[in-house]
């Protein structure tokens, strides 16, 4: 009778099922869409200069190499320690992005703040958590991975200068774990960052109590010291500096080394091998 539907048959369904039919139909019907092949610009076909083409072509894929060495996916070769300190900065961004939502870089409500996220916000506890132990991860996987490079020689020619980029890295890591240190504003932050800030006097050259600091004409109102804290106390003028520290600055320029780093890796040939 005209018009009737068509009741579907659940067997046929089911052998389809069975035997990547409909799997297949999906598959085709997706790589043959427009926003598929606009985006995908070339078949892959198995040949080797497809393969590259494949590759390079990709605005996704271009990222990584078109070969690489079978050690370098051993991870008794590589400890995945470089990959597990680059995941670790990314989960720190994200999770740090949310906190800024609830954190206001001021004396009178930075530590309220805080104590507003971990005891209100849902899943604030867990969020701040997260970006801290994340924190405490990079610099040991970063040290690791540092560990590993030196031992496997990877820092010997032509990789060098990345070694060099490497170093300043770890610096980076560093400064970002110490500038975060003052931002929940309470006493075990303010001392610490005491301490730490008055290392800087004996900074060689910026430092007023540091080596070669008469020949700079460096004092106590101008020194390193009072660059970080903005004044000679540990006070409200430090906490909004540390935070465009920890926040922008220093985040912008490692997030430029790791590119140069991730670059340079490829230039270099890849992961290096074993000695």
């Amino acid at each position: 009778m005209a018009g009737k539907p068509q009741i579907p048959n659940l067997a046929e369904i089911w052998n389809d099922i069975k035997s990547g039919k409909i799997i297949s139909d999906i598959s085709k019907s997706v790589t043959e869409s427009q926003v598929w092949t606009s985006s995908f610009r070339h078949g892959y076909a198995d040949t080797p200069r497809n393969r590259v083409l494949q590759i390079v072509s990709n605005v996704w894929l271009h990222l990584h190499p078109v070969k690489i060495h079978r050690h370098a996916l051993r991870i008794k070769f590589t400890w995945c320690m470089g990959g597990i300190t680059f995941l670790m900065f990314l989960v720190t961004v994200v999770t740090g992005v949310v906190l800024m939502f609830y954190y206001r870089p001021v004396g009178e409500y930075a530590y309220f703040d805080m104590k507003y996220l971990q005891y209100d916000v849902p899943f604030g506890m867990l969020m701040r958590n997260m970006h801290r132990w994340a924190a405490h991860s990079m610099v040991i996987t970063v040290w690791l991975h540092m560990l590993r490079v030196f031992l496997t020689g990877s820092y010997k020619p032509p990789r060098e200068f990345n070694w060099v980029i490497g170093v300043f890295l770890v610096t980076f890591t560093l400064l970002l774990s110490f500038t975060g240190y003052l931002l929940p504003w309470d006493q075990l932050a303010m001392w610490a960052v005491t301490v730490g800030t008055n290392m800087a006097r004996g900074t060689p050259f910026l430092g007023h109590e540091g080596p070669f600091a008469e020949f700079v004409g460096v004092t106590s109102r101008y020194d390193a010291r009072s660059v970080l804290l903005g004044g000679s106390l540990v006070g409200p003028p430090a906490l909004l500096r540390f935070y465009v520290l920890h926040c922008i600055l220093i985040p912008l320029v490692a997030g430029a080394l790791m590119i140069v780093h991730f670059w340079r890796i490829r230039k270099d040939g890849g992961i290096s091998g074993p000695l």
